[in-house]
């Protein structure tokens, strides 16, 4: 098997390694692979496999020998599944792999936007305490989680996991399911209505998948049933949140904070609104890539095509 990895870069940087992939097959890595390269570099392959380049209808019917197209993430929407599957390709992801450490994530964004730790840091290196008449000082409000309500849309693994570690800061946890996870009993988690969960939460973090029914989910409707105390998280998928709007509620001070992980075009252009936002932090796409998270992403990866070569398709999204 001829096996093109598009975009192997943000998987595998240089401390893991490919070399067990040589034992199933001839492999070809490029760190990035832009649009216009996709159909020249994959046109011999049976198996591609990709993270974030995308591969749309004319891309697949374009690639006459592929029957294999590994998404190296949990989220697909970066294939074409309608046109894959028209072809008789299969289409696979790695689910989970990174349960715990955007989980941890989301509670660094959290834990900053409650003490501002950073900036508390950079005063201090700037001379502010050395300036002070005080043993101490503040520049922004702090707050305590305990006693808190954090929302959660979406309640698969990583919101669980998200709700295991609210509680263990006493928090209280209420959650609506996404389209993929139908909402069942979970101990300590409330199953609320999406407008219930955007008035009571102190914190909503968003762990839903990007589809046509979440897209702008969080839009100015949603926004001004928000508690103004709030804070917005999302580690998901950029296109769940209509991003003029939360650069408007930021500016008017109708929500104190937001910290995204993700943005609906990444990397952002400088005309990217929640670029120039009061209280917004954007980190570049991270929650996903602790080594031990790519590591298990790596080994699932090539279990998926070991799988596959054996005639058992195992993760196939449809």
């Amino acid at each position: 098997m001829n096996v093109v990895v598009l975009d192997g870069y943000t998987l595998n940087p240089g401390d893991l390694s490919w070399d067990a992939w040589k034992s199933l097959s001839e492999i070809k890595v490029y760190d990035r692979t832009a649009t216009i390269d996709i159909v020249h570099r994959s046109v011999e392959a049976e198996i591609v496999l990709t993270n974030k380049t995308p591969l749309s209808r004319a891309t697949i019917e374009s690639l006459p020998k592929l029957k294999y197209i590994g998404v190296l993430a949990t989220g697909y929407n970066i294939v074409d599944l309608q046109a894959a599957a028209d072809q008789g390709i299969v289409v696979t992801n790695i689910p989970s792999y990174g349960t715990h450490s955007v989980a941890q994530f989301v509670f660094a964004l959290l834990l900053e936007l409650c003490h501002r730790v950073q900036k508390h840091s950079d005063a201090v290196y700037d001379g502010e305490w050395e300036r002070s008449s005080d043993f101490c000082f503040t520049k922004y409000p702090l707050m305590e989680l305990s006693g808190k309500t954090m929302g959660l849309i979406g309640l698969g693994k990583i919101g669980l996991q998200t709700a295991r570690i609210a509680h263990a800061f006493g928090m209280r946890v209420v959650a609506v399911g996404s389209g993929r996870h139908i909402p069942s009993p979970v101990e300590g988690v409330e199953f609320v209505t999406l407008k219930e969960l955007l008035k009571q939460s102190d914190v909503v973090s968003m762990h839903c998948p990007l589809t046509p029914d979440t897209k702008h989910m969080i839009n100015e409707s949603a926004i001004s049933l928000m508690k103004r105390s709030a804070f917005l998280i999302n580690t998901s998928r950029g296109g769940l949140i209509e991003e003029n709007a939360l650069a408007e509620a930021l500016r008017l001070g109708n929500l104190a904070g937001a910290a995204l992980d993700v943005l609906s075009t990444e990397p952002p252009q400088n005309n990217q609104p929640l670029l120039h936002a009061s209280n917004c932090m954007i980190t570049p796409h991270i929650a996903w890539a602790t080594k031990e998270a790519r590591s298990r992403l790596m080994n699932t990866a090539l279990d998926n095509v070991r799988s596959f070569l054996q005639g058992k398709v195992v993760n196939e999204v449809k």
